[in-house]
Order: structure tokens, then C-alpha cells, then sequence
């Protein structure tokens, strides 16, 4: 059950309470019965480990197919430079308008 944090704003107090998604919203303090938001807060998700991306998935690095054979490695593109609508003085530091000249 997913855990929705709340500021009242009469008693200035933050609690959190455990509700449905389907629940609608607290509307009232606990405590001071007085009006109350809903805040945003950190979630606690977090991502660990390798994962399937590391896991060689993604890569021309995978490990060789059963039979023995692999795919030969895809030649490396160099990716096309940039190019700057309009150079002027004001993007001299822009890679796009050091790319046109």
C-alpha cells in the first residue's frame, strides 16, 4: 500500500499515511482537524544491480550463440558534427558554431 505524506495548514505538522491509490485524499488534520495538502516526497524506487542493460542485452558484446557463431562487430560511426542556424559572437563557445568555421 503506498505510502502519501501531507502538510496541514493550521498546525504546520507533516504526517504520512498509508492509503489505496482508489482512496481519495485527506481532506482533514488528524490531530487539529484543520485543511490539508498533499505533498510530493521522494520516492523510495530504486534501481540495483546490473540489470539487463548490463547484462550484455544491449551490446554487440553478448555472449556467442550456441551454435558457435557470432555476429561480427557493426563498424563505428563517427556522429555528424552540429551545425549553428545562426553563428554570431554569442555562441563562441557552442561545439555547433565551432563545428562551422
Amino acid at each position: 500500500m503506498p505510502v502519501y505524506e501531507y502538510e496541514c495548514k493550521g498546525c504546520q505538522k507533516v504526517f504520512e499515511v498509508h492509503q489505496r491509490m482508489a482512496d481519495s485524499p485527506l481532506a482533514s488534520c488528524p490531530d487539529c482537524k484543520g485543511s490539508v495538502k498533499k505533498l510530493m516526497s521522494m520516492s523510495s524506487f530504486q534501481l540495483k544491480g546490473g540489470g539487463w542493460y548490463a547484462d550484455g542485452y544491449a551490446s554487440n558484446n553478448s555472449k556467442p550463440k550456441s551454435n558457435g557463431e557470432s555476429k561480427p562487430a557493426a563498424p563505428e560511426s563517427k556522429p555528424a558534427a552540429p551545425t549553428c542556424p545562426a553563428p554570431s559572437t554569442a555562441c563562441s563557445g557552442c561545439p555547433a558554431a565551432a563545428a562551422d568555421k
